[in-house]
């Protein structure tokens, strides 16, 4: 560990230390071109996006609109956490509306956590260091792409809460510990897994520079009771929360038993959640560069390295390997840990730092070249998918208020493919599941898959409607209609395809204009073509019609 130093070490010699480095327009050009972004593209390829935006428009007012007070409720006492957005939305929603609101939460989760990890390097190693600018490259992930708002707002605030603490270890022991009861309180609310990476990070620095400090006994002792001490006053506020909550996450009706990372290949992919976007391939070039950077940099002995960051980060190195992808109710708890690792990574390490100014301005190319790549990816998948989005918003104009819509999809083979990038993201997860449910803010319609989980959102279903909602849902295939080998799959967690016909009013179909995997495009009688906007086809439902035996397992894979 020879290349590990202090703060005052760098900040011994400035000007050597950062000499022609300076990270800074390229910071107000990154938040510019995600502003840009989240300004010109209204529902992005985002993928739970609609939905919170459906359910922060519900609860900014809309709740009180007909026929929506027949149909939610809103009760906080549901939970305790997981919850920041939802606050913001009942108490900003009104008075700056929905849509500027979930805009301005849409950036903040792209844009926080890489800027919480660049205040926490300028904190460790002083100056504007082109490697800051890397850091930028982290606001793009699995993560994000998949829309988890509050979780992405949340790590940008442990980070920042990080720096805050950072700032108070070695001063007034009382002021720190309120501090960081009052950071838990205010992490718990936005999301637990926040508050879990606070914890991480700040034993970590609690740790030291240095290594040194486990040398020795009286060492160990006083660092294991400073981090006993970090941890009481971090578990306290969500312990006291808990205890006076009702619920918690893993009620029934979405699917999410518990599930593993059990293979080599899962466990490598998992990992790769903290870069990966649309098209893994893409990314991983558009990376490699930063990954080379830091391998260089290593073997000629130029990079600084904070000890006890290094060891958190092993240790969320750890958890992205070894935790569940699905828990409690919980999808894809393992894509959390690897963007953790991949921001405290990149944190605490000062790679490149004593260079020439040609040489800071080669290095400053390579990483603006690879930073602005991957935005423009970004920008290029967001601007690809408006089309499928004009597409729904072009259906839902022929749904009548209060009618009750069926989303369902076209389940297409989902090869790599550039043409379609936009609507698969990650391990072939697509990105427009949740789209219908803008049927709330658009038609005033029903759509039983908003989220309403208790232990994790306020909103719920009022009876009778529950009957046909659940908390966590995505798309199915067509092929649910007329399958019966794929009705009995689904049923035990979308109770309200057993009486579709009666129950609901519309069918929308997503993902229309590929075929269906299943049936092609097969569907039912007693369905009739209200409006076909290619991505997006309306169906209005017969009630009179009587169910026709469904299609026989062989007939589903041929089906045209």
């Amino acid at each position: 560990m020879d290349h590990i130093v202090t703060p005052a070490a760098v900040a011994a010699d400035p000007e050597e230390t950062i000499a022609g480095q300076d990270s800074t327009a390229a910071i107000v050009a990154f938040v510019g071109l995600a502003a840009a972004l989240v300004m010109l593209f209204p529902f992005p390829p985002v993928l739970d996006y609609a939905n919170h935006y459906a359910r922060i428009w519900l609860l900014s007012g809309g709740i009180g609109e007909q026929p929506f007070p027949q149909i939610y409720a809103i009760d906080w006492s549901r939970t305790f956490t997981n919850v920041g957005i939802d606050i913001l939305g009942t108490w900003l929603g009104p008075l700056v509306g929905p849509d500027r609101l979930a805009r301005t939460l849409l950036f903040l989760a792209i844009v926080l956590p890489p800027l919480g990890a660049v205040s926490l390097h300028r904190a460790l190693f002083g100056g504007r260091h082109h490697w800051q600018t890397a850091i930028l490259s982290l606001g793009w992930c699995a993560t994000m792409i998949g829309g988890f708002i509050n979780f992405q707002i949340g790590l940008g605030m442990a980070l920042a809460f990080a720096c805050v603490d950072l700032r108070l270890q070695g001063r007034n022991p009382a002021m720190l510990f309120a501090w960081r009861l009052a950071a838990a309180l205010l992490l718990t609310v936005m999301h637990i897994f926040s508050l879990g990476f606070y914890m991480a990070i700040v034993c970590g620095l609690e740790f030291s520079w240095r290594f040194d400090i486990v040398r020795s006994r009286a060492g160990l002792f006083r660092l294991a009771g400073r981090l006993a001490l970090a941890l009481g006053a971090c578990a306290l506020p969500p312990l006291v929360l808990y205890l006076r909550t009702p619920a918690l996450p893993g009620g029934g009706g979405d699917g999410l038993a518990l599930a593993w990372n059990d293979s080599i290949v899962l466990i490598v992919m998992n990992l790769l959640s903290a870069i990966v976007t649309y098209i893994p391939i893409v990314d991983v070039m558009l990376v490699l560069p930063l990954i080379l950077i830091c391998t260089r940099a290593a073997r000629a002995g130029d990079i600084r390295i904070h000890a006890g960051l290094a060891v958190a980060a092993c240790g969320l190195l750890l958890l992205s390997c070894v935790s569940p992808r699905h828990m409690l109710g919980t999808g894809w708890i393992s894509w959390r840990f690897p963007i953790m690792t991949a921001l405290v990574a990149m944190a605490m390490m000062c790679p490149f730092a004593n260079l020439t100014r040609r040489q800071a301005m080669l290095l400053a190319l390579v990483i603006n070249l690879a930073v602005f790549g991957r935005t423009g990816w970004i920008g290029w998948n967001w601007w690809l998918a408006q089309k499928d989005v004009a597409a729904v918003e072009t259906v839902l104009k022929k749904v009548p208020a209060g009618a009750a819509v069926l989303p369902l999809e076209h389940d297409a083979e989902t090869t790599i493919s550039f043409a379609y990038s936009s609507r698969y993201f990650f391990m072939k997860e697509e990105t427009f599941w949740h789209l219908p449910t803008l049927a709330v803010p658009f038609s005033h319609a029903f759509v039983p898959t908003i989220f309403t989980a208790k232990g994790k959102q306020p909103l719920s279903v009022l009876s009778p409607w529950s009957e046909i909602a659940v908390p966590e849902g995505n798309l199915l295939s067509i092929g649910v209609l007329s399958c019966p080998a794929m009705m009995q799959e689904y049923k035990g967690f979308t109770p309200y395809l057993s009486d579709w016909r009666r129950r609901f009013d519309f069918i929308l179909v997503a993902n229309a204009d590929l075929p269906d995997r299943t049936v092609g495009t097969f569907m039912p009688t007693g369905l009739r073509l209200v409006e076909d906007a290619g991505f997006a086809k309306l169906y209005a439902i017969d009630k009179a019609t009587p169910a026709e035996p469904l299609m026989p397992p062989a007939a589903c894979a041929t089906a045209s």
